[in-house]
């Protein structure tokens, strides 16, 4: 079963991050949209944060894992967000059961195939050699030789964690992503059609969605609208908290 942080009371809001995160990274905003009505599921998918570790990694088997957590915890109706990966986790779980989901929030993702481009911060996560016991300022100066980007290295580092005393880890699996890393960018299948509210929001400063891509996420997601959030790029959540929790609570409400 997924790994869950669960606050509020309300409606549930079912909220999905992104690859190589974990849902500390929506701690700040399930707490915003607890205080709000709604009952937030934080939810760590798998081979992320303190979630399982399997060899199976796809998008039809993390959609099954949220149906799962929904069965388990006897959620019958959600809302459902999810950002980057866990958005199109959730495009595909809102078109396998549209009966299940009122309306979905997809942040910064489309239902498109993405070209594979986390070579440079999986070299750098691979270079990390856990057999020297390295301290975590060291772990960061290994990334820094490959991720020049100060934001994206604390993102990764969020993951790192005592595996027991003196031995540091990192909670994703990265041994799994090696092999499966072309899952990440796979289309959702052209059947995966969710005719209910959507509401798609992109980073101004993020080429993930483009105003060319409208019509065909129109072809998926018939009921969807679109938002965008000025000199915010594909972390657009935490870029510019304020203006997400707004744009999507007016949406939900």
């Amino acid at each position: 079963m997924l790994y869950s942080k669960i606050e509020g009371e309300g409606k549930p809001l079912l909220i999905l991050h992104g690859f190589l995160g974990m849902s500390d990274n929506w701690k700040t905003m399930g707490t915003q949209f607890a205080a709000n009505g709604y009952q937030v599921h934080l939810l760590d998918l798998r081979n992320h944060g303190k979630s399982f570790h399997s060899d199976e990694f796809n998008y039809e088997i993390l959609a099954q894992d949220v149906f799962d957590y929904c069965k388990t915890n006897k959620l019958e109706k959600i809302n459902i967000l999810g950002h980057s990966m866990g958005g199109k986790t959730a495009m595909l779980f809102a078109a396998l059961y549209p009966e299940m989901v009122e309306k979905l929030i997809v942040a910064d993702i489309g239902p498109k195939f993405y070209p594979q481009h986390h070579q440079t911060i999986f070299a750098g996560l691979n270079a990390v050699d856990f057999s020297k016991k390295p301290s975590r300022n060291e772990v960061e100066t290994v990334l820094s030789e490959y991720i020049p980007d100060f934001g994206t290295r604390q993102f990764l580092l969020k993951s790192l964690y005592w595996l027991e005393p003196g031995q540091l880890s990192f909670r994703f699996n990265l041994a799994v992503f090696n092999a499966k890393m072309d899952e990440i960018g796979k289309p959702l299948p052209e059947n995966a059609i969710f005719d209910k509210p959507t509401l798609f929001i992109r980073g101004g400063n993020s080429n993930y969605i483009l105003d060319e891509d409208f019509e065909n996420i129109k072809q998926y997601f018939p009921d969807s609208e679109f938002e965008t959030i000025p000199n915010a790029g594909h972390w657009l959540h935490a870029e510019s908290p304020k203006l997400f929790y707004e744009i999507a609570s007016s949406f939900l409400e």
